[in-house]
């Protein structure tokens, strides 16, 4: 027996409210035989002209509704938050878990069977998966795609990656204004995402190996005709998957995040893919720690992209983009269901490389052992990460004194003097920029290399925060140190002087001062005063958790299926 459509409560109905539904949407043109009980398909889409990133999906929207008009089905699209990572203050991503409340709201209350997600800039992909898992209707997602590789002198340049080498080649004087200012148009060729491996193309990699996109969906340029028929295939198949009733708590099981997090570790993936999965993992269900991303530890790296490789994400497509990463990993995938209704197995078959020194074997990978590694110790009770692929080895196993700044203005104003007491071995600590600090999590954790250091070719040290790090961002990072310095952790006790030790073999972290010492600073500790005191801005001060939970809102964890009963006229 076919389960009536979710659409009828709102269009079926002959009576008052059913004339308002179907009246006022005539006033657009659709004709009575849109309104015949036929799949409605939300098209959830996040352009705008604010996020670069998403600004071609207004187009790709169009090719969807062919595919759904094509299925039998009834597209109907609607605008949510968009956020423009490289344009938003203070952060992106204090609006990740406000887009989601954005979708789930959406979704729920409008007259749906399922949805098309339209995303691609970093925090637009997971926000609106948080938010259509927690409805539980049947969606899948068509990615913006990745701008043109950047060129520049010629030579190909990626986003992200170089303008941090640029950066601070113009402050060891090895790069002139003039040549930076013109790399700057060289950069974003076309439409679409970074062409790094940063955390657009990650998210939208990860996606495709969970399973909740169609296949070739991460690589595609922005602009490459076969993304529109890609978009017209997804519009075709979320129509299938709404008779067939194929919800995200069908695909997103704890095999599903197991095969994005050794993806993650194959493609050299960004470190913000571990808040996004946890949130994600917290919508439905799955219990999914820092502990988990342990496996991925040994997965060497396969792609040769920025910022842990040479190459960019158009010459990841042209390889063969993630069909072959989930060929090279089939020995060590999960098995898990997709939004095909068959195994994850199915999107690596006749998977053929083109390039393999874009794509490297797993049995000749780019990089050993490359995966995300979770440290711990007293310094991050609950956890930290760092990312080796884009590391410089021999900093990994690291103990030094620690330079400390205590906020990001703190940072701003002095990293530049000339007389700061540090050198290459110090260990650079910023505070204040977690999840409740900044407020946001921003992706500063990426500190740039004190002036005078770099006048002396030094090009990476050890930093440690409670922040983020762009996923075009490269160096020893130690990110996500939770609790973070705002909610009490042991980062809001470290002072200039104190020493460190980093083991990334051994998964360590640890402040080297006697425990009576750190109970005595606790003592006299006070935390920073809230920069926000209204609005949804202290709403996620005030309810948001720590990294290592996903920096979701605490309220909204787990996942509300109930119909909508009441209705409004």
């Amino acid at each position: 027996m076919t389960k009536e459509k979710r659409n009828r409560g709102w269009y079926g109905k002959l009576d008052k409210d059913g004339f308002i539904h179907r009246s006022w949407m005539k006033n657009q043109g659709f004709p009575d035989h849109a309104f015949d009980g036929r799949p409605v398909i939300g098209i959830c889409n996040t352009w705008s002209e604010l996020t670069p990133c998403n600004s071609g999906l207004r187009d790709l929207a169009e090719g969807v509704k062919r595919g759904v008009w094509e299925a039998g089905g009834f597209p109907v699209e609607f605008p949510v938050m968009s956020l423009g990572e490289t344009q938003m203050k203070p952060t992106a991503m204090l609006f990740r878990n406000l887009l989601a409340m954005d979708v789930e709201e959406s979704i729920r209350a409008y007259g749906m069977d399922g949805v098309v997600l339209l995303g691609g800039c970093d925090k637009t992909t997971p926000g609106q998966l948080m938010g259509a898992a927690s409805v539980d209707l049947p969606a899948i997602v068509v990615s913006s795609g990745p701008m043109l590789n950047g060129k520049w002198q010629g030579k190909d340049i990626g986003s992200g990656t170089d303008v941090w080498k640029f950066s601070e080649a113009v402050r060891a004087g090895e790069m002139t204004l003039q040549d930076f200012m013109a790399a700057e148009s060289g950069m974003s060729r076309s439409k679409g995402v970074c062409m790094t491996m940063g955390t657009a193309s990650t998210m939208a990699s990860l996606v495709e190996a969970m399973g909740m996109s169609l296949p070739t969906n991460a690589a595609l340029p922005a602009v490459d005709a076969r993304r529109m028929a890609l978009a017209h295939l997804t519009g075709k198949r979320i129509v299938e998957m709404v008779e067939e009733d194929l919800k995200p708590s069908d695909i997103l099981t704890k095999q599903a995040f197991e095969n994005a997090i050794l993806a993650n570790a194959a493609v050299g993936g960004s470190t913000n893919a571990v808040v996004h999965l946890l949130a994600l993992a917290g919508r439905v269900g799955i219990d999914l720690t820092l502990k988990d991303f342990e496996i991925g530890g040994e997965i060497p790296l396969l792609v040769n992209c920025m910022p842990s490789g040479t190459y960019l994400m158009e010459d990841f497509c042209y390889a063969g983009g993630m069909p072959v990463v989930l060929n090279e990993l089939k020995d060590k995938l999960r098995s898990a269901k997709t939004v095909l209704g068959g195994d994850i197995s199915a999107y690596a078959e006749g998977a053929e490389c083109w390039n393999r020194d874009v794509i490297h074997s797993i049995d000749a990978p780019l990089k050993p052992a490359a995966g995300l590694r979770v440290l711990r110790g007293n310094l991050a009770p609950r956890g930290a990460i760092v990312k080796p692929s884009a590391a410089t080895d021999a900093l990994l196993e690291h103990e030094a004194e620690a330079y400390v700044f205590e906020n990001i203005e703190d940072l701003k104003a002095n990293i530049d003097h000339e007389d700061l007491p540090v050198t290459a071995d110090t260990i650079l600590v910023l505070k204040g920029c977690g999840p409740k600090g900044y407020p946001g999590m921003p992706e500063l954790g990426n500190m740039p290399i004190p002036a005078k250091l770099v006048k002396e070719g030094v090009r990476d040290m050890v930093r440690i925060s409670d922040a983020r790090m762009s996923g075009t961002a490269f160096g020893t990072v130690i990110l996500h140190v939770s609790p973070e310095a705002n909610d009490g952790g042991t980062l809001a006790l470290v002072q200039t002087g104190d020493r460190i030790k980093v083991s990334a073999s051994n998964g360590q972290l640890e402040l080297l001062v006697p425990e009576a010492e750190l109970e005595a600073r606790r003592a006299n500790w006070t935390p920073e005063p809230p920069h926000y005191t209204r609005g949804y801005a202290k709403m996620y001060i005030d309810h948001v958790l720590q990294a290592d939970q996903g920096a979701d809102l605490d309220f909204l964890v787990g996942k509300d299926t109930r119909p909508v009963t009441r209705e409004s006229h």
